[in-house]
């Protein structure tokens, strides 16, 4: 899961990273409007976390665009207003949820996986594929019941080989699904390494990850 994170407050946006980081989300942050319109020219993201007031202008202006031009993202505005007109403002440009700061990072990370799946029209919070149940709220994974260890980035590329329900995702978009720009250092080879380290976890359960050459990977059932 990629997130956008719209917020002119270094600490808080860097703070809200590291918490989203660790419950495997891929953040990029962006200080202003128009560094927000630089990344979303070049990157999809599964959500936005977008700030009312920013420097350049007004985060709602931002959204008020990206609607315009049919971009369907979900996006959370942050408000540190009261007004219930704001609240009710937003919404009305298109926003599909908002947090009133301060607010605790554990319902930021909840209300935002909640829109994911609300977009995606997953009417179970389960992913399953034969034995392999998967949760995506909690990042955690059992064959026949009994738990899978694994990373949280080895949970987030699990999600999305199961997401894409037995399409081939390619190396690219497995990449952008798991490191941000910050990550640059990061080779896109290093998916190779995620995916041996998943196959190897999941070896003797039925439950493949298939190469498709030149093409990428996806997850399938054994014969």
């Amino acid at each position: 899961m990629r997130i956008l994170i719209v917020e002119d407050a270094v600490d808080m946006a860097e703070a809200i990273a590291i918490r989203l980081g660790k419950a495997g989300m891929a953040c990029d942050l962006a200080e202003s409007c128009e560094s927000a319109e630089d990344f979303l020219a070049v990157q999809r993201y599964d959500a936005i976390v977008l700030d009312i007031n920013l420097p350049d202008r007004a985060g709602t202006e931002l959204l008020s665009d990206i609607r315009g031009r049919g971009i369907r993202t979900p996006v959370l505005m942050l408000t540190a207003l009261f007004s219930v007109d704001d609240r009710v403002s937003a919404l009305n440009l298109g926003a599909d949820d908002y947090l009133v700061k301060p607010f605790d990072h554990r319902e930021l990370e909840a209300r935002l996986r909640a829109l994911v799946r609300r977009e995606s029209d997953q009417k179970t919070d389960a992913l399953t594929l034969g034995p392999l149940s998967f949760s995506p709220a909690t990042m955690t994974a059992q064959i026949n019941g009994d738990p899978v260890d694994l990373t949280r980035r080895e949970a987030t590329l699990l999600g999305l080989l199961l997401r894409a329900n037995g399409n081939v995702l390619s190396k690219e978009r497995l990449y952008d699904g798991l490191f941000a720009f910050d990550d640059a250092d990061v080779g896109l080879n290093a998916i190779e390494l995620y995916i041996a380290r998943l196959r190897k976890k999941l070896s003797g359960t039925g439950v493949l990850i298939e190469t498709q050459r030149r093409l990428g990977y996806r997850i399938a059932l054994d014969g």
